[in-house]
């Protein structure tokens, strides 16, 4: 293991979306994560290719059954070896399991116990279902983003799962382990995808202060209203992004097109409609790849839309290694970048049960109690398919 989080151990128990990258964030950060899955029985099916999920990256799985009292007592003693666990459950669903923080803390007063939800530990809706789309419409972005003649469209769940979610639990856990170096005790952090996408529209309510954003979609410099900054088609059925909002990039804009400042005025919103409709004919003349030589590396603030095959191989993606191929898979590279303790991803993604047996033993479990409780049926170690488990790099 490398990276700055070396030493730091970590429990997940077994969730979807913004638990699992948190815990990925950890581990590619150095940290040793342990998750506790249920365990499965026949088939897992293609929709649940573990795997394949690099959302799982980095850790080992051991399958519990924490229904069962020899379950929670076997996680319980896990926790109090670790630095931090990561809830993913609705509220009152670990206490359930009796793996509330109360005994969890009382058997480790020094754990980083970070809960993470949709809605958050207290509120109406707290115990409600609920996935990113519905965070970010709760909490205001949804309204402000997409076409006016148009109902606002999924941002996928990138802002409320994993950048309201994920993130601002990796923030959470690493600001409580640094304040546990001074008291020496740990802390419950409530991390809520509704609070944490409020809290990503911040620029954007500062903006509705100042009174310099309308309530209207497609009306303002960054939702689509402003044709300086938008994506637009080109003669290819590609696109490209044009985001030039600072008067001297305008400028560069409209000097690499051969258009007349004077007729081309950035924000005189009345006639902003007019030149989306120029700059949508201009842009449809000619190929992606045109576009790509007039403006690429400028400072029109110019990029194309590309597909993640497209991204790989982008000559400055591929400088930075933004993508790499690891354990025989394309995927993102750990962020962020350290020049001494570099972050790596430390395992291919785990199945539920692929690591019992080893990671038990690990965490200083003795053979004799680990093979009582596969015995009991309470722990199940399922090796991954095949003798060897994979290798690094792009021919794995």
């Amino acid at each position: 293991m490398s990276g700055p989080l070396r030493g730091v151990r970590v429990v997940e128990l077994g969730g979807i979306g913004p638990a699992p990258f948190a815990a990925m964030m950890l581990s590619d950060l150095g940290a040793e994560v342990v998750r506790i899955d249920r365990p499965l029985c026949g088939d897992l099916g293609e929709h649940q290719r573990h795997d394949l999920d690099l959302l799982l990256r980095g850790r080992r799985s051991i399958a519990l059954d924490l229904k069962a009292r020899r379950g929670q007592e076997t996680v319980l003693r896990l926790l109090g070896q670790a630095d931090v666990l990561l809830d993913p459950f609705r509220p009152g669903v670990a206490e359930r399991l009796g793996l509330g923080p109360g005994p969890v803390l009382e058997r480790n007063p020094r754990l980083v116990y970070g809960r993470m939800t949709g809605w958050g530990q207290t509120g109406p809706l707290a115990t409600a279902a609920g996935h990113d789309i519905n965070f970010v419409a709760l909490a205001g972005p949804l309204a402000a983003m997409g076409r006016r003649s148009t109902p606002p469209p999924p941002a996928l769940n990138l802002v409320g799962d994993f950048g309201g979610g994920g993130m601002v639990m990796v923030v959470g856990v690493l600001a409580a382990l640094l304040e546990r170096g001074v008291s020496n005790r740990g802390q419950v952090i409530d991390a809520a995808m509704i609070d944490g996408t409020a809290a990503l529209f911040t620029s954007i309510v500062g903006f509705m202060n100042m009174g310099v954003w309308s309530g209207n979609r497609e009306d303002n410099f960054l939702d689509g209203g402003a044709p300086y900054y938008d994506s637009y088609a080109t003669a290819d059925g590609r696109y490209i992004t044009i985001g030039s909002i600072e008067p001297q990039f305008y400028a560069l804009l409209l000097d690499r097109l051969g258009l007349d400042p004077a007729e081309w005025p950035q924000n005189d919103r009345s006639r902003w409609p007019g030149l989306r409709a120029e700059l949508t004919k201009i842009f449809a003349s000619e190929s992606r790849d045109h576009w790509i030589g007039v403006f690429e590396g400028t400072d029109v603030c110019f990029a194309p839309v590309l597909t993640v095959d497209e991204a790989m191989e982008h000559p400055h993606l591929k400088a930075r290694g933004t993508y790499v191929t690891e354990y025989g898979m394309r995927q993102p590279a750990p962020v962020p970048r350290f020049e001494r303790t570099p972050g790596s991803i430390q395992s291919p993604p785990c199945s539920p049960g692929e690591h019992t047996k080893d990671a038990l033993a690990d965490w200083g479990f003795a053979e004799q109690e680990i093979m009582e409780l596969i015995e009991l049926g309470v722990a199940v170690d399922r090796p991954r398919a095949g003798s060897a488990r994979p290798g690094r790099g792009a021919d794995t």
